[in-house]
């Protein structure tokens, strides 16, 4: 996979992206790692590891994907976060799937069959069922898992896109643009493993908010 870069957007995760570097370096594959320069926990925490590090002038974790995928010099990039809860062994299958049926874009899912998650709530889990069934009916998605930013794709058809979301709403600008734009996309199932360290960074009420606001708007844009 020496055409695949890894973009970990990471914010505040010293305890959990040493242990996730560890893995990638095992396996060997191309990774940048996006952060604030006042990160100084986990910036001090990586320090052993040879890492290519981007540094974010603007804040939000869709701000450092976008960013991330601008520095990716290779033709695929996959978005993998930095708090342990993506396995890296399925970036094998899901780049095989990407390759043999010449997609533009793979969304992994939590929800497809032989899937599953070790961190979905409850209200989580309503939530992405919830959004999900929003994207099929407003704009015809063809994927289970909306809001799961386990994604890989062709990196210059990405940006292309020219997204512009630079919290969490990316979770949903990214499918909706893909689909406008014509992107050849599916998805596949994936298994979810629990955060190793920290608290998560979503709020799901009011992240969830922002989302439903910016599906609608979405939907009447043109």
């Amino acid at each position: 996979m020496k055409d695949l870069t890894l973009v970990i957007p990471a914010k505040n995760e010293p305890e959990s992206l040493p242990y996730v570097l560890m893995e990638l370096e095992k396996l060997n594959l191309n990774f940048l790692i996006v952060l604030e320069k006042t990160d100084y926990l986990t910036i001090n925490a990586i320090e052993k590891f040879k890492s290519n590090i981007v540094f974010q002038i603007n804040k939000g974790y869709g701000d450092a994907i976008i960013l991330g995928i601008k520095n990716v010099n290779t033709k695929y990039f996959s978005i993998f976060n930095a708090d342990g809860s993506f396995d890296p062994y399925e970036l094998d299958g899901m780049y095989n799937q990407i390759k043999d049926n010449s997609l533009d874009i793979l969304f992994a899912s939590r929800y497809k069959k032989n899937s599953g998650s070790e961190d979905d709530t409850l209200v989580t889990f309503f939530g992405n069922k919830v959004f999900t069934l929003i994207g099929k009916i407003l704009f015809k998605l063809p994927i289970t898992d909306i809001l799961y930013t386990y994604v890989m794709g062709d990196t210059q058809k990405i940006l292309n896109l020219k997204l512009q979301q630079k919290d969490f709403t990316l979770c949903v600008e990214l499918p909706i643009n893909a689909k406008r734009n014509g992107l050849h996309m599916a998805d596949i199932a994936a298994n979810e493993k629990s955060r190793i360290g920290g608290t998560k960074k979503v709020n799901e009420f009011k992240d969830g908010f922002l989302i439903l606001i910016h599906m609608i708007k979405l939907f009447f844009k043109k």
